[in-house]
């Protein structure tokens, strides 16, 4: 079995971060292994509070993961702070670790501001040169890029600043009012809308997190970058279709939505 490593905060709620990239991994056929950077107090309706681990205990972390059993491929999402990218970027150069996933977490769904100004030049600086994708949503895009995005033109040139300037690809991901299905993938100096099923459904609440994780299955499982990111959109659009309806603001989706399909919603 192929493995996948997430390393990101937690969502107690289970509908983000960590236990959501947990359940897309197993789900999308891969070995599914965490490393915390920090015990996040959130659920549907924003966020409470952040607890960081220290920079050592999450070189412990990653360490142990590394050590004993190798991901194939690794998904990083919320970092809060500098020392703890620098650990990442220290760690996952010292393993020469491959397929990369970079989800640069900066805003919540409900609006929660999840990290330091100094992180994000540092996830710049350190992070993004390692991944081999970066999945940034409209926000996050206008600021790894330095520009303003209004539409579909200027989301392809956002993406060919950010992939030109750190070498990765770029999944710039549709929404803000531009467009809330089809994605931009910028890989290899040229762009390849990957088009999606618009789904009417207000319970969004980790669909950046469950993206991320299943183009990293997927390339775990030794699929090209555009097969990944395609497959990963089918993923996520059965999960939303599901129409999961839990909490008390944006809820969470179906991650096991074909199981229950199957065997019924009572599990």
């Amino acid at each position: 079995m192929k493995t996948a490593l997430s390393i990101a905060g937690t969502d107690p709620t289970g509908g983000a971060g960590i236990q959501a990239d947990l359940k897309t991994m197993t789900l999308n056929g891969v070995f599914a292994m965490s490393v915390v950077t920090a015990l996040v107090a959130q659920n549907t309706t924003g966020v409470t509070g952040i607890m960081e681990v220290s920079p050592e205990f999450l070189k412990k972390q990653i360490d142990a993961v590394f050590e004993d059993i190798r991901p194939d491929a690794v998904k990083i999402g919320m970092v809060s702070s500098f020392g703890l990218v620098e650990i990442i970027a220290d760690r996952l150069k010292a393993y020469e670790a491959e397929h990369i996933v970079l989800d640069p977490v900066m805003v919540s769904t409900s609006g929660s501001r999840l990290i330091k100004e100094d992180a994000v030049e540092a996830l710049e600086k350190w992070l993004m040169p390692l991944a081999e994708v970066v999945t940034p949503n409209i926000l996050e895009a206008e600021i790894l890029s330095g520009m303003t995005i209004r539409n579909e033109k200027e989301m392809e040139e956002a993406a060919k600043k950010i992939s030109g300037t750190y070498g990765c690809a770029v999944l710039c991901k549709g929404g803000h009012n531009i467009n809330d299905a089809n994605d931009l993938l910028y890989a290899d100096g040229s762009g390849t809308w990957i088009l999606g099923e618009r789904i009417i459904n207000p319970n969004t609440h980790g669909t950046g997190c469950t993206l991320s994780s299943a183009i990293a299955s997927n390339l775990a499982k030794g699929q090209g970058m555009e097969e990944s990111v395609r497959n990963a959109k089918r993923y996520i659009s059965g999960a939303l279709a599901a129409m999961l309806d839990l909490g008390a603001g944006r809820g969470p989706m179906d991650h096991a939505y074909y199981i229950h399909g199957l065997t019924g919603r009572e599990l």
